[in-house]
């Protein structure tokens, strides 16, 4: 049962009597508190007599002096008992005090010659703040490359925790970024609180008290009090006990909760209430950690950092840049993303550090750009005569789309720099053809050609498609192209025969997986490279590739579509192709979303597609980023539809968790026919080629983007039969509907990815497969804004120093930002 007004006030009076009469029991005073304690009481229908000479007693206790506040603390006591005040002399208030003691001074004033000038001394200054003041003068100098053991309360435990979240001297602390925060902004009396807020209240702890629920399970709980009302906290940390002492004024952060009537504080966080708010009372920060630390120790040792080092950290953006953008400092930005003054202040901490990373890409892909420029590679010269013939061996008619891409890169490849340039189409858009003409152009030079693929299967397509399209074409000298394999399969005496006539000069045309780059594989004359599916591949392995040759021009075919503003960003280095036109004859994929009551009827469907021949695909999705996750859900679904929807068809099962050798012998045994049905996880985005497959079902169609939608969708519809692509979802919210309302009605993998970058940002189609970008912490792609002020601003600082010597400090930056990126193409 809530404790009485009276009761209340007759325990704040004790709390008083235990803190020395400080008038600190409850915030504000007493003299704060009589007006809600005279409310409380009269609704308590108290009597008013006895509420009226309590209230009179409370406004006199502020201007009382602490000797005489425990006779007025009595008077209180005796006025709740219904009892004579009696108040002593001395206790009757301020005005009364002041006459006494004016009439005291009266007499000696009037003898007293004039009073000299006093010095009025300034408030005391907050605790810390002089703490700070102190640190600031006894600071110096501070190596941020420290170890983190030279902060307070870092051993060697500490220091191996730290080492597991990746920081390994101060400076990592600073870059050891919030995940969130919690919003603690909002300062509330108790009897403000409604349950569900996140608050902060100033509070005096009544009472603390230990259960122990178990051998190893503990409760600590307490009781707070601020003089409008009361709250329970509770803590499952046993450690915390020691931190707590009854009597004192403390901030308390938290949500508040409602226990059989009673206002509580679930493991609330809380700091003295002299002390600087860092926990409480502000938008407080929460870390990634790891085991055995918590995010007080965290929060504290990155405060530590902020207020003793970052006045240390260099600032690599030239003051001019950071006036014309608007931005703050580093130091200052780093302070405002750990402990923002406000959410506006967040916001613009954020964006200084998403600028340096744009910016840094900038610098780093114009800087790319300029030393391939000045390299010197092999011209691959051409003419009408030559395409000519390499268009009447089509077993097709180029698109207009095609023949504009195909002109870009031959004017590219005549020159005598490095050609680097990025081709993006759709599936079945015609990207192998270009590729194709532009290793005959390189043969008909005398030079060789290497096709990179990102799996077996794919390596194996690229090879079959191109040994189709170039069929019958010669060599100057009139004998026969040289196409080869090179996979991981290839070994022993074939592998020798392929190596030497790569490096005699005997095989004009590889095509192979990473097996390419190994340090054996040697080329005579290799001068035209090609690499598909970029974002499959780390940039180390493409750059390792270029390395095989003195300087190869480079065609880089993606089938993601990616917005050609981000384009520009991400590939700053490269020129950017786009076949936005399909080969006639394509039939489109039929797309319709389904509900999951309706799947008896896709299974129906799906039966009657294998009864006329076809296969088909049901997908499944990845489950957060955990492969067990992922290949359990498809496993699950492969034995169901095996044993109680399909058991009279053949069904595969292709997961992530497959080794390569596996992986790619499924696909070929569904490619060649073996299985009716192949289950799967998204594993099979990229890289098979079914033509006889004619159904995708896509399961849980509402946890994939739109990009990876359409890719999986690409998957059917590449032979002569009509298509279709079931997206079976149970989607409610808004955005998600639109997603797949959108891919029922549009084709075009460039108007999708436009779409998805609007509705969910460009990590559904890059994120982390976009392997050729160091890693952004906090840039999102999607901020047009903050790119494109970045792009400028790079570009502006290239012009006037290209090698930045201007800015060494910025030099440096943008040099580490990138390292271990290699070629960015």
């Amino acid at each position: 049962m809530a404790a009485s007004a009276f009761q209340r006030l007759l325990r704040v009076l004790e709390l008083e009597e235990r803190q020395g009469w400080r008038n600190r029991a409850v915030i504000g005073g007493l003299q704060a508190m009589a007006e809600r304690w005279q409310k409380d009481a009269e609704a308590e229908a108290s009597d008013a007599r006895i509420v009226q000479a309590v209230v009179s007693l409370m406004g006199r206790y502020d201007a009382a002096t602490p000797e005489a506040r425990p006779d007025l603390a009595a008077a209180i006591r005796r006025a709740l008992a219904g009892e004579p005040v009696g108040l002593p002399s001395g206790t009757g208030g301020a005005q009364a005090e002041t006459e006494r003691a004016e009439e005291k001074r009266a007499p000696e004033a009037a003898d007293a010659p004039a009073a000299e000038t006093v010095t009025t001394l300034p408030p005391p200054e907050p605790t810390h703040l002089a703490r700070e003041r102190v640190r600031r003068q006894q600071r110096g100098g501070r190596d941020l490359a420290a170890p983190p053991s030279v902060l307070p309360g870092v051993g060697s435990t500490t220091e191996e925790q730290l080492a597991r979240l990746g920081i390994h001297q101060v400076a990592d602390l600073l870059w050891h970024l919030p995940s969130r925060h919690e919003d603690y902004s909002r300062l509330m009396t108790i009897a403000q609180m409604q349950p569900g807020d996140q608050v902060t209240v100033i509070a005096n702890l009544w009472e603390v008290k230990e259960r122990k629920l178990s051998a190893t399970r503990v409760m600590i709980q307490g009781i707070l009090a601020d003089g409008t009302g009361t709250l329970h906290a509770t803590w499952w940390n046993k450690y915390v006990r020691s931190q707590l002492k009854i009597g004192s004024t403390l901030r308390f952060s938290g949500k508040v909760g409602l226990y059989l009537g009673h206002k509580t504080l679930e493991n609330p966080v809380f700091e003295d209430v002299d002390e600087e708010m860092v926990a409480t009372g502000r938008l407080a920060p929460v870390y990634p950690l790891t085991e055995g630390i918590s995010n007080k120790k965290v929060r504290t040792l990155v405060k530590t950092v902020l207020d003793e080092y970052a006045a240390s950290l260099p600032d690599p953006l030239p003051s001019g840049l950071l006036r014309e953008a608007g931005l703050p400092s580093l130091a200052q930005a780093l302070r405002q993303v750990h402990f923002p003054d406000s959410p506006e202040q967040l916001q613009a901490g954020l964006r200084r550090l998403a600028f340096d990373e744009f910016l840094y890409i900038q610098l780093g892909a114009l800087q790319r750009r300029q030393a391939l420029q000045a390299a010197s590679a092999l011209p691959l010269a051409s003419d009408a005569a030559l395409l000519n013939r390499f268009r009447g061996a089509l077993p097709f008619v180029l698109t207009g789309a095609q023949e504009r891409v195909l002109d870009e890169m031959l004017r590219d490849m005549a020159r005598g720099v490095p050609m680097t340039r990025l081709a993006q189409g759709d599936v079945g858009s015609g990207k192998t053809a270009l590729a194709a003409a532009g290793m005959f152009v390189a043969a008909a030079n005398g030079a060789q050609s290497a096709m990179l693929a990102p799996t077996q299967i794919l390596a194996e397509q690229h090879h079959r498609s191109l040994e189709r399209l170039l069929a019958g074409q010669t060599r100057p000298d009139g004998t026969p192209l040289q196409l080869a394999l090179l996979t991981g399969r290839v070994t022993g005496a074939a592998r020798a025969v392929i190596l030497d006539g790569l490096s005699r000069g005997e095989i004009d045309i590889v095509v192979g997986t990473t097996a390419l780059i190994q340090e054996t594989v040697e080329f005579n004359n290799l001068a035209f490279v090609v690499v598909d599916e970029q974002h499959r591949f780390g940039v180390e392995q493409r750059g390792a590739l270029r390395s095989k040759g003195e300087q190869p021009h480079l065609l880089v075919m993606s089938a993601t579509p990616i917005p050609r503003s981000l384009a520009l960003t991400i590939y700053g280095d490269l020129d950017v192709s786009v076949i936005g036109e399909m080969p006639p004859g394509r039939m489109p994929v039929k797309t319709k979303w389904f509900r999951p009551r309706e799947r008896e009827r896709l299974y129906s469907f799906l039966r009657r597609e294998v009864q006329e021949g076809r296969q088909a695909f049901v997908v499944y999705p990845l489950v957060e980023e955990s492969e067990k996750l992922e290949a359990g859900a498809a496993v699950d679904a492969w034995e169901r539809l095996s044993k109680e929807v399909f058991p009279d068809l053949r069904l595969g099962l292709l997961h992530g968790r497959m080794s390569g050798q596996d992986k790619d012998q499924i696909m070929r045994g569904f490619a060649e026919r073996d299985f009716d049905v192949l289950v799967s996880t998204s594993v099979i985005e990229v890289g098979i080629d079914v033509p006889n497959a004619s159904l995708m079902i896509i399961e849980d169609a509402e946890r994939f983007g739109l990009a990876q939608l359409h890719q999986l969708r690409g998957r059917v519809g590449r032979g002569e039969h009509k298509s279709y692509c079931a997206l079976v979802s149970r989607a409610t919210g808004l955005e998600a509907e639109e997603r797949l309302r959108i891919l029922e009605a549009t084709t075009s993998g460039f108007a999708l990815a436009e779409k998805d970058l609007e509705l969910r940002g460009p990590g559904d189609f890059l994120g982390t497969r976009q392997s050729g970008l160091p890693e952004l912490r906090v840039a999102q792609l999607s901020d047009m804004t903050t790119l494109a002020a970045a792009r400028e601003a790079a570009q502006r600082l290239f012009a006037q120093s290209p090698t930045l010597a201007d800015y060494p400090l910025l030099a440096q930056q943008v040099e580490r930002f990138w390292q271990g990126q290699g070629d960015v193409s």
